[in-house]
């Protein structure tokens, strides 16, 4: 089965976000679930139970940046709103983000 080249992410209200497959993969985590026995392999979509709409829409906002950006050198500043940081940080552990470097060139 061919993959898709989009995948969903869902949040804990229900709201749903299409991403780049590609985009997506720069997270551990969700490389973890779609490459493994998990059913998020077979659908193409994961649901996120603790991540609020809010957040988990600026984290798809957050692939999307760094899948743009991903080779360029002069790279603009990502706006983070303030009362969002503690939240954001929480998400980019979750989704294991700090680890990104050492798995950029794994993609």
């Amino acid at each position: 089965m061919a993959e898709n080249k989009y995948i969903t992410l869902i949040s804990a209200e229900g709201h749903e976000f299409v991403v780049l497959r590609e985009a997506a993969l720069v997270s551990p985590t969700i490389k973890g679930m779609l490459r493994g026995p998990f059913v998020e392999a077979q659908t193409g979509r994961c649901r996120f139970e603790e991540i609020p709409s809010p957040v988990l829409e600026k984290v798809v906002e957050y692939f999307h940046y760094w899948y743009r950006y991903r080779d360029k050198e002069d790279v603009p500043d990502m706006e983070i709103p303030v009362e969002m940081c503690l939240e954001l940080l929480q998400a980019a552990d979750f989704f294991n983000l700090d680890a990104m470097q050492t798995h950029r060139n794994t993609l």
